[in-house]
């Protein structure tokens, strides 16, 4: 597969605002990835997530081979305890001379008939798992036509290899005898049996994640050629960790290449604007993603701005931290870099007046920068107004529908800018005022 000389830019706060990582943090796209049996796959995993790639065919060529074994449901002939007691017994490694392996061994054998000692049991079940792994890796790699695995089976064609596996698995065999295999698995053929496991990790990855994107019906994105603008398309856009998400279209392109998101609270404008975010990072790892018909051009990095915290240990009040965050942003993409940002209610530390004022500023000035795409959502809708004679501007809400006295949301992506103002009525809903009244001053 190719190698990437450029990074994917991805800083804490976006990897933290997407919940990306973790393997134990509940809903992280890791953990929903995270599926497989060795925990050299898991380690494999790992790596793909902290590294997406940044060229188009190297991303094409990835999400070609997870539709590979999509179509092919096929599964890793063993279970995790038998790899895991293989993988253990191909972690040292011995003398490749003959006789050297052979005393060290017969030397195991006498000092556990003497001395109680496991070793040598333990040992030998590390064998027999072992080569039972290789006759069913060996003939799954058979059944797979693909370049990928051209290494591991020229070391699994190895004649020696060859005439052991043919033989039953038995751990009965003359202690000379196991001494030959043992002195060829772990010395000789150390190197290539480290190739293997490789292989097997890489295999129990592409067949994971392809059996959970058939499962939660995901898709793979086509990563787009240069040449051909800057662009983010799809027909049905969800968050992946929502079993019942709400699919909408979009698209961002060079000539409207900033998302002006406006909506209630509870509307789902958090939820698209992160979907968003997952599907540019997934899809720029080759993984699928919970998306129909995604096509996009390849950026070199992601910035979210969703849950900004303050520092209080820096004396860094909410806003100051917001202000700092977009000036980061900011310098990043006035580097020219090709960008996707992500802005979640900017400046809701302030005033209303300065969050106003800001917020048009700073919107507009960013969506002047063609090379990359932007998503903004607010509060002050009154901000739309002013950005109107901006033609690069998409305006979409997601709305809310009264029901009675009750706001329902269908998470609808919605063209135009909201005119819902349900503060008030949810507050009067929850009787507050009444509550307040009943128990004033007296």
């Amino acid at each position: 597969m190719s190698n990437e000389s450029n990074s994917f830019i991805a800083d804490t706060q976006t990897l933290e605002d997407l919940n990306l990582l973790g393997k134990y943090k509940p809903g992280s796209m890791f953990s929903i990835f995270n599926k497989v049996k060795t925990r050299g796959g898991e380690r494999w995993l790992e790596e793909l997530f902290r590294h997406p790639l940044t060229q188009p065919a190297a991303i094409n060529e990835r999400s070609g081979l997870f539709r590979y074994f999509g179509k092919r449901e096929v599964e890793l002939p063993f279970s995790a305890e038998l790899f895991e007691r293989a993988e253990a017994y191909l972690s040292t490694q011995t003398s490749s001379n003959r006789l050297l392996a052979k005393a060290s061994l017969i030397k195991k054998r006498l000092t556990a008939s003497f001395l109680r000692d496991e070793r040598y049991a333990q040992l030998l079940q590390g064998l027999v798992a072992c080569l039972e792994v290789l006759k069913t890796v060996k003939i799954l790699i058979d059944s797979l036509d693909l370049p990928l695995l051209r290494e591991a089976r020229e070391i699994l064609s190895d004649k020696r290899l060859q005439l052991i596996l043919k033989e039953p698995v038995a751990s009965s065999l003359p202690l000379l005898k196991l001494a030959a295999v043992d002195g060829l698995l772990r010395g000789s053929l150390y190197i290539g049996m480290q190739r293997v496991l490789e292989t097997v990790y890489q295999l129990d990855v592409f067949i994971a994640v392809s059996r959970l994107a058939r499962e939660r019906d995901l898709s793979y994105a086509t990563a787009l050629e240069g040449g051909k603008g800057l662009v983010f398309r799809t027909s049905a856009l969800r968050h992946p960790a929502l079993d019942r998400a709400v699919a909408n279209p979009l698209t961002l392109s060079n000539e409207q290449n900033l998302l002006f998101l406006t909506g209630a609270n509870m509307a789902g404008k958090s939820t698209l604007m992160k979907a968003v975010g997952i599907a540019v990072y997934l899809s720029h790892m080759g993984f699928p993603v919970a998306a129909k018909e995604m096509e996009f051009s390849v950026m070199e990095g992601l910035y979210c701005s969703i849950n900004v915290a303050d520092d209080l240990a820096r004396g860094y009040s909410h806003y100051y931290a917001e202000v700092r965050r977009v000036k980061q942003v900011a310098e990043q993409v006035g580097s020219g870099r090709r960008l996707l940002v992500i802005f979640d209610e900017l400046f809701k530390g302030t005033n209303v007046r300065d969050a106003f004022e800001a917020t048009l500023a700073c919107t507009r000035s960013f969506s002047r920068y063609r090379t990359c795409l932007f998503v903004v959502s607010t509060h002050i809708i009154e901000v739309a107004e002013e950005l109107k004679r901006d033609d690069n501007i998409l305006f979409s809400y997601m709305p809310t529908v009264m029901q009675g006295p009750i706001p329902g949301y269908p998470y609808t992506l919605t063209e135009g800018v909201t005119e819902d103002r349900q503060g008030m009525i949810i507050i009067e809903n929850e009787g507050i005022l009444q509550m307040l009244k009943r128990s004033g001053p007296r």
